[in-house]
């Protein structure tokens, strides 16, 4: 069974923590993403350089929990929370950043636009959210500005296509973990703990592949002063990114966390642009156009509402 927990209308100081950890955590979102260039560019493995950074912050989220005093239950419930969830956000990420090599940090920053409008049609088939016309307008506004930049981008070289058709699956994959999160929530369970739980089973899910095609990944991430100190800054990174990206879902619901995509999108591609280097994409102001023009008519249409719970609107209970 599903179980409801009432909603009320935001006050003004909810809207405004809600909007700030959106910012936040989008911005952060964005700046994983560099990070995953910048590694790459020094000659980083790069599955081995994201397992890392995802267990460094569980490691770090683990202990801060230690210190809230909440409770932390490991059972079956959260056991399946943490390898669910942590396939679900490793999948995208790890597509990510074996991608930015052959896309770029830009063009995988503007994929994150979309997670928003897949999220609300998984919420509308689940019974999550109302369906509304305008926000169907919305998506499909969105989403013929994503085709138009894929098929841009696909036919601006020839080893491009396949990497961007992989990019811009990354929603989906996005917008089920926001929906899972949201729909197997532990009851009476601190959003910091979820956050760790969820970086260890990322990075558990990422260990294989890691050590079937980077063979000696690890200790390669330690040869260089650079690479540890990109080590380093990707691991404060996630920490910071996904203690607050468990807060925003637990504050707001998974259909208003989604919308991080946009604003990684718009600073991803302002970075990779002006402090990278990487051309603009081709098509980008058309694209974009009818990606804003949908995220508009697709935001204009809903009311915001958020929870002064620790707990997410819609949890799945057993």
């Amino acid at each position: 069974m599903a179980k409801r927990i009432p909603s009320h209308k935001a006050t003004g100081r909810e809207k405004l923590y809600a909007l700030g950890c959106l910012l936040l955590v989008g911005t952060f979102l964005a700046l994983s993403l560099i990070m995953a260039k910048l590694a790459d560019q020094a000659g980083a493995p790069r599955l081995t350089f994201l397992m890392t950074g995802l267990a460094g912050a569980g490691i770090i989220l683990a202990l801060l929990t230690t210190g809230e005093g909440r409770a932390t239950p490991l059972n079956r419930r959260t056991v399946e929370y943490a390898l669910v969830s942590g396939v679900l956000m490793a999948v995208p990420n790890a597509m990510g950043f074996l991608a930015v090599r052959h896309v770029g940090a830009g063009f995988i920053s503007l994929s994150f636009a979309f997670p928003i409008l897949v999220t609300w049609v998984m919420a509308v088939v689940l019974g999550m959210e109302r369906f509304q016309g305008l926000r169907l307008l919305g998506v499909l506004l969105a989403l013929a500005g994503g085709v138009i930049l894929a098929v841009s981008k696909a036919g601006s070289s020839p080893g491009d296509p396949i990497w961007a058709a992989l990019v811009l699956a990354m929603p989906i994959a996005l917008a089920a973990g926001n929906i899972y999160r949201t729909w197997r929530w532990p009851a009476n369970t601190s959003p910091m703990f979820l956050a760790a739980l969820m970086m260890f089973g990322a990075a558990l899910s990422l260990l294989p592949l890691s050590l079937i095609t980077e063979d000696g990944g690890v200790p390669a991430l330690f040869r260089s002063p650079t690479l540890v100190g990109l080590v380093g800054l990707e691991v404060l990174i996630f920490a910071t990114l996904y203690h607050f990206f468990f807060v925003l879902q637990a504050l707001a619901g998974p259909v208003y966390l989604s919308q991080i995509g946009t604003v990684a999108a718009v600073v991803g591609t302002v970075i990779a642009v002006f402090a990278l280097g990487e051309p603009t994409p081709p098509n980008l102001s058309l694209a974009g156009t009818l990606v804003a023009a949908g995220l508009i008519v697709f935001h204009r249409s809903a009311k915001t509402h958020v929870t002064n719970t620790e707990e997410p609107r819609h949890v799945r209970t057993e």
